[in-house]
């Protein structure tokens, strides 16, 4: 073996846009060899292709004498890396990512834990949570982790404290962009600024100081933007630079994508229905329906495999968008829900520029917001932080109406601020997109359900939607005939929590105690169903399932309204706990579920559904979180059990407040 490491003519593109060019490497073995240049000349780059963690698009990678390609795995185990930002399991101590590590590797070699911990002097700590340690000492445990199995190869990018901005990325122009700064030992670096350091001028949003964002202008032809962030870290002045490539697209002809949208792509190249999906569901060129004949409901498609049906749908901004897709539906479906719920869309739509999630008749096709899908810390990181439009709605008036989903007296969200960067388990992702499905998947099957697709032929499936909405025969529409919901006052405020309308001098002068009084004695699930007929058949099936497959009970309650609320400081005036399972609300979710999933019997499943449970008036919205009693204790509530109580509750990070439909888009259709 000459060369432990060569390279040829490697070259890497991004967009067409090339990071690396004819890069020509020569490695011997017991070389020590480093890189120098500046933020973004892709030193990082060549790391990552060395790794397989990204494909060249041209040139080869030989290592051990063995020409990269897709599937080379087997050479990771004979290479030690630190590259970019060192991410652990948080909840772990540093022994234990240590240990899990050397199982994956397949190396158990006694003692080589403690060598590697006492090398970079982390012994006495080593049974610490990671998610108390310092960068620094993260640092240090990502070099213990590279060594620790006397790697042939060592590779290290810049593994010491220094600024790092998240990450770089490419934005369609007239699309939001955002990133963020690492932070350094928990805070943010002092004296941090932000500039332009090369390519267009920008207008930058730096209120959060934390992160830069900025509308990405219009270009003539793709165009790279750097910026700069300025800090001073351990009384050095640093910096740091990241990239976006803003792409230049054809002019917005689309009365209905009338707003930039990100470049996508069909997640399987070899899908039949590769060339229409884009232009049928996400373009700013869609000018008109697309007919049936073009992208028919996947359900009207026979199939060998109904995932595989589904995965030919399914339409992206990043790959891994679509791998971690797939692995849900492979992981986490075990009762084919999803597979059967998704028979009633046309595609699948998940882009980095989609906030919140919705389903659209129009297309027939659901989008997905990536924030319920990611799983690594780099995947994350590539998700814009733009506020959502809505935030605002709704401001004069004075109640709030929060919910949250619970199981054995603990949040079911994995709510982890952005400022810390961590990965999840699948296990973790899985309530929130599962609970998300159910919502957005039940419009897709009020409208068309599997027992009308064979009568669903010609035209467009918005000609169809129409039709069957003016008969009344959407499942929407039995529901609000034989259960309808009685308080005009809520609808009318729904307009203004959910639309936006102007609120009345009568609507401000509601108080919390008016609101209870109107709320708990209609049959309504939630506050978010008086927007529209069809969100309320949507809740519905939502909590229902919820509840039924997983044991996850939704709490909505009726507060006042503090200045900067949270789930501390909101005094409950009344509240309840799988309010699904109120009497007055059986038959209506009963027959939502026999029209949507008929392989359920309605009556039966919500007849099984626990009874209510009344929070306490006047204690907050947080105190009132361990209402229920606790019979036996599921692994992963156990697991939260264990974490660092704050304020006498159990969960380290209480997540985010959240108020009635801030996850959802009102239905397009």
């Amino acid at each position: 073996m000459n060369n432990i490491i060569e390279t040829n003519s490697l070259t890497k593109a991004f967009k067409g846009v090339e990071v690396v060019s004819s890069v020509n490497m020569h490695i011997k073995k017991g070389e020590i060899y480093g890189f120098l240049g500046p933020n973004g000349a892709g030193k990082t780059t060549i790391l990552k292709l060395i790794m397989n963690l990204l494909k060249p698009s041209s040139g080869e990678i030989t290592v051990f004498d063995s020409v990269l390609h897709d599937k080379s795995y087997e050479y990771l185990t004979r290479i030690g890396s630190l590259i970019e930002y060192p991410v652990f399991y948080e909840d772990l101590s540093a022994k234990a990512n240590l240990e899990i590590h050397c199982e994956y590797m397949g190396y158990y070699k006694n003692n080589a834990i403690d060598e590697a911990l006492k090398l970079v002097n982390l012994i006495g700590i080593e049974n610490k949570s990671v998610k108390e340690f310092s960068l620094g000492m993260k640092q240090r445990l990502g070099i213990a982790r590279a060594i620790i199995s006397k790697p042939e190869i060592l590779i290290l990018d810049e593994p010491i404290n220094r600024l790092n901005i998240r990450i770089d990325h490419q934005v369609v122009e007239g699309n939001n962009v955002s990133f963020r700064i690492d932070r350094v030992d928990g805070q943010i670096p002092s004296d941090l600024s932000w500039c332009i350091a090369a390519g267009p001028d920008l207008t930058l949003d730096t209120s959060n100081i934390e992160t830069s964002q900025f509308i990405a202008p219009s270009v003539n032809t793709d165009t790279i933007t750097q910026l700069r962030a300025t800090a001073t870290i351990a009384g050095v002045q640093t910096y740091s630079d990241v990239i976006a490539l803003i792409t230049h697209e054809k002019d917005i002809t689309s009365e209905y994508f009338d707003k930039p949208v990100a470049r996508t792509h069909p997640y399987k190249s070899s899908s039949p229905y590769a060339d229409n999906l884009q232009t049928c569901v996400y373009s700013n060129q869609l000018t008109a329906p697309c007919t049936i004949e073009q992208l028919p409901l996947i359900g009207q498609i026979p199939a060998l495999s109904d995932k595989e049906n589904i995965l030919d749908r399914l339409l992206v901004s990043h790959q891994w968008m679509g791998e971690n897709f797939e692995a849900f539906l492979n992981e986490m479906d075990p009762a084919s829900d999803f597979s059967r719920l998704l028979q009633s869309v046309t595609a699948v739509v998940i882009s980095d520029d989609i906030r919140p999630s919705f389903y659209w008749a129009l297309t027939g096709a659901i989008y997905l917001d990536p924030n319920d899908l990611w799983l690594l810390a780099q995947e994350r990181d590539v998700i814009n932080e733009a506020a959502d439009y809505r935030s605002s709605f709704g401001n004069e008036l004075n109640f709030i109406m929060p919910w949250r989903y619970v199981k054995d007296n603990q949040y079911i969200s994995y709510n982890v601020p952005r400022a810390t960067r961590t990965q999840r388990t699948m296990a973790e992702m899985s309530p929130e997109l599962s609970s998300l499905l159910y919502h957005e998947l039940g419009h897709a099957n009020d409208f068309f359900p599997r027992s009308v697709h064979d009568s669903i032929e010609g035209g467009t499936l918005l000609e169809h939607y129409n039709r069957r909405s003016l008969a009344g025969e959407l499942v929407s529409d039995k529901i609000t005939a034989q259960y309808p919901l009685y308080s005009d006052e809520l609808t009318s405020l729904a307009n203004v929590s959910f639309r936006g309308q102007t609120a009345s001098t009568n609507q401000k002068s509601y108080t919390p105690a008016d609101i209870t009084q109107l709320f708990s004695t209609d049959r309504a699930t939630d506050y978010y169903a008086y927007s529209t007929k069809r969100e309320d058949t949507a809740m519905l099936f939502e909590e229902a399932m919820m509840s039924h497959r997983y044991g996850i009970l939704r709490d909505v309650g009726v507060t006042d309204k503090p200045d900067s609320p949270t789930a501390s400081n909101i005094l409950v005036d009344w509240g309840q706990r799988g309010r699904i399972g109120e009497d007055t609300i059986q038959a209506r979710a009963a027959l939502v579920i026999d029209e949507i999933l008929p392989e359920l019997d309605g009556n039966t499943l919500v007849g099984q559904l626990p009874d209510p449970i009344q929070m306490t008036q006047g204690l907050s919205w947080l105190d009132n979180l361990m209402i229920s009693p606790v019979l036996s204790i599921s692994p992963e509530s156990e697991r939260r059990l264990k974490l660092v109580p704050i304020t006498g509750h159990t969960q380290s990070v209480i997540p985010e407040l959240r108020v009635s439909g801030d996850r959802h888009k009102r239905d397009k259709g």
